[in-house]
């Protein structure tokens, strides 16, 4: 099962980015659910880390919500992957099982090297792309005119 807590995180800072800019500070958990489609509940607690790691502001109150705790230039997504995710690797090995051959004697070894030098990977183009740059590409992709990914319809099958 994939697990889309990050890109739940980049989505919501991406609203929070977009509301900022577009003058409204302060989103709802309720508002963000209703973008991610999703509960508030949940965004309440994808917004713990962030809020924690000083990525987002939380105000309370009864016209309380979150904001970008910092310009959106400032706010890698490399920080926003490490923050959502914690320590929690990106792929998780399997369980070792019987050691009989080479595969299964080294294969957790190789697996986590393997898993190691892929987040390095990662995290290096996520951290050279800030939240400001995102919400640039977004822009270049709407003048653009692309259809959202869920409108479009694949190639038939060549046979």
């Amino acid at each position: 099962m994939l697990d889309v807590t990050f890109s739940s995180a980049l989505k919501a800072m991406l609203l929070l980015g977009h509301a900022e800019e577009e003058g409204g500070l302060v989103l709802s958990s309720t508002q963000l659910a209703r973008s991610l489609d999703t509960n508030p509940s949940l965004v309440r607690k994808l917004m713990v880390p962030l809020v924690k790691d000083g990525l987002v502001a939380s105000i309370k109150g009864r016209n309380g919500g979150v904001r970008l705790g910092r310009l959106a230039d400032r706010i890698t997504l490399g920080e926003i992957y490490r923050s959502s995710l914690g320590d929690k690797p990106l792929w998780a090995p399997r369980p070792e099982g019987p050691r009989e051959c080479l595969v299964t004697n080294h294969s957790a070894e190789y697996f986590g090297r393997l898993t190691r030098e892929t987040e390095v990977a990662v995290l290096g183009v996520l951290a050279g792309r800030t939240l400001a740059d995102s919400l640039d590409e977004l822009r270049a992709i709407d003048r653009a005119g692309s259809a959202p990914a869920s409108e479009r319809r694949l190639p038939a099958a060549r046979r």
